[in-house]
């Protein structure tokens, strides 16, 4: 290119002096003639001469601008073609390495930044980054949409859309994806290698989907911690007043919901799910409608614990890896393994969801929704036959994402949480249980891996033993330190600050939401010292700023705890109220110290926290 330039520019040049030269000569002739003419004035010749002395002297003047502008223009061109050239290397240059896909841990090699949904556009919008560009078949990164029960792409599902490689890219789609909400999949990014889909991303989910709820709150803030397990025959009556409950439990069974109601006078409750008609007991919804308009009325915060029990005529929604286990257990792991399993826990939490969201519609508001029962104790209340622990609370975290995207795409104000119980380090192996803590841990890691979410946890930090009122008495089992083996409420704040680690924090960097969602004392070995028992927990509860709620067990006792020595009720058996009524009643009043301070003297203090 440049040889090529400079041949030209000779070659002009020369054509140029020879025009030159032409010209003066047409000049010289042009006087010649004049003066051999001799037909006119001398004056007449001499002004000729002038004249054309000076149009001589003006073309020449404008072949010389032309000539100099003509090699400015052409110096120009030429300083912009090698700038080109420096260009185009210095973008070589920088160009991101092609970089082999490792055969160990592929899905690490995209970072995925973001995975939000807008509710204006109606898109979800997929940003993730690589550090190099992936060696692969062609040029494209693929994305897959899958349901939450794949753990890996399908051979015979296809990719939804491609995009060229490169080290910032952003997929752009529907929210919808037929009948279906996109924020019940997960997405995964691919590449193509020796003919095959290899995923280069962790499965991520929409983590905003409160973004497109129709309700966004849960009416006023309570306004103390005060809770209290309800009893179903009491909440119409004037008691629930009287105690000044802020807060109340409720037990949500699915065998109650999808059973046949006992009286012909119900008719089931319809509901259209993802193009699927559903049904739904109408005598128990009626019920729940009841319990949570009285309570929202009352202006009680509602907490509706969602349990997994066995309904014969619907054994897919207990998980495959559960079923040998029938019978042997109260409540069992959700089943998100398959299609049919998925479908309907998610149809039955839809309903819940936009049925107890909203005055509007009379039949109360449920603020929070506590997924399953103490998940860390697997052989009791969430009964999955002994498998690994990432594998077990990957079961747990597909069923909660479900749950999750259901409830905050209804109600973005909802909570959701975890359960686990007291027993926080205690065990050192084998095949039974898990400890709280070994779970908290593992779930977060899924969670942040996937998509942090405002997930909170719903913790039990019953006394150990179970069946003693003593909270405050030294154990070898309770520690305030993280390696503690059990958490009771004399070191609850293991747990907050536990959960004040970066790791744990939402993804605003605030503490998540603790609810003590189950707690309660034994009267058995006097109710004095169970009246103690529950100020002292409410004092701990009061004085930790990052616990929201503390849910007392229960407003009346129950025989069968009873046969354990669990006489946990705020009343007995027969309605008659005992000791503790009063305390609990006043404890969060302005009159609290007189009828609090007795258990100072009972527990050997001075002063509360």
């Amino acid at each position: 290119m440049y040889g090529a330039g400079r041949m030209g520019l000779k070659e002009q040049k020369g054509s140029k002096e020879d025009g030159k030269k032409k010209y003066i000569w047409a000049v010289a002739a042009v006087a010649g003639i004049l003066a051999v003419a001799g037909g006119c004035a001398g004056f007449k010749m001499a002004s000729d001469r002038k004249e054309a002395a000076v149009e001589a002297a003006r073309l020449e003047r404008n072949r010389e601008n032309l000539a100099r502008e003509e090699q400015e223009e052409h110096d120009q061109v030429l300083g912009h073609s090698v700038a080109s050239g420096l260009h185009v290397f210095e973008t070589i240059g920088r160009r991101p390495s092609s970089v082999e896909v490792a055969e160990e841990n592929p899905d690490d090699f995209v970072t995925v930044e973001s995975c939000l949904v807008d509710n204006e556009t109606s898109n979800i919008t997929l940003k993730f980054s690589a550090e190099g560009i992936p060696e692969s078949d062609d040029k494209y990164y693929y994305l897959f949409t899958l349901r939450a029960f794949y753990d890996s792409i399908p051979d015979d599902i296809s990719p939804a859309m491609k995009k060229r490689k490169s080290e910032n890219v952003e997929f752009q789609f529907s929210r919808h994806f037929g009948s279906v909400s996109g924020i019940l999949y997960k997405y995964v990014v691919a590449v193509k290698v020796d003919g095959k889909y290899v995923p280069v991303s962790k499965a991520c989910y929409v983590t905003n989907p409160g973004e497109i709820a129709s309700y966004h709150s849960n009416g006023d803030t309570p306004s103390s911690k005060k809770g209290l397990l309800v009893a179903p025959d009491k909440i119409q009556s004037q008691e629930i007043d009287d105690l000044g409950v802020k807060h109340a439990a409720y037990n949500i069974l699915m065998s109650r919901i999808l059973g046949e109601a006992e009286d012909d006078a119900y008719e089931p409750v319809k509901y259209t799910y993802n193009g699927k008609d559903y049904y739904f007991n109408g005598q128990v919804m009626a019920e729940y409608d009841m319990v949570f308009r009285t309570l929202t009325d009352k202006g009680i915060e509602i907490t509706a614990i969602i349990l997994n029990d066995v309904s014969a005529s619907y054994p897919e929604m207990i998980h495959p890896l559960a079923r040998s286990g029938i019978g042997t257990a109260p409540y069992y792991a959700f089943n998100v393994s398959d299609m049919e399993g998925m479908d309907y826990l998610s149809a039955i939490i839809s309903f819940l969801a936009e049925r107890y969201s909203g005055r509007a519609n009379g039949r109360g508001v449920v603020a929070n929704w506590i997924i399953g029962n103490e998940i860390n104790a697997r052989i009791e209340w969430n009964y999955m036959r002994y498998v690994g622990l990432e594998t077990y609370v990957r079961e747990y975290v597909k069923a909660f994402r479900v749950c999750y995207g259901c409830i905050k795409s209804i109600n973005s104000a909802s909570r959701v949480y975890i359960s686990l119980d007291q027993q926080w380090n205690r065990y050192k192996g084998g095949y039974g249980n898990y400890n709280a803590k070994d779970i908290l841990d593992e779930f977060n890691r899924q969670i942040r891996e996937e998509g942090n979410i405002d997930w909170g946890l719903a913790i039990h930090p019953y006394n150990v033993p179970l069946d003693s009122p003593y909270i405050w008495k030294e154990s070898e089992y309770v520690k305030d330190s993280a390696d503690t083996p059990v958490v009771t409420m004399a070191n609850i704040d293991v747990v907050t600050d536990y959960l004040k680690q970066e790791e744990f924090l939402t993804a605003d960097g605030e503490v998540r939401s603790v609810t003590l969602s189950e707690l309660g004392y034994t009267s058995d070995q006097g109710e004095d010292l169970q009246a103690a028992a529950i100020v002292y927990a409410y004092k701990a509860a009061e004085d930790n700023p990052y616990i929201d709620s503390v849910l007392f067990s229960r407003q009346t006792d129950a025989e069968e705890e009873m046969e354990d020595g669990l006489a946990l009720g705020i009343n007995r058996l027969d309605g008659t109220h005992k000791y503790v009524y009063e305390v609990y009643k006043y404890m969060d009043t302005e009159e609290e110290e007189k009828y609090t301070d007795f258990a100072k003297e009972i527990i050997g203090i001075k002063d509360w926290f």
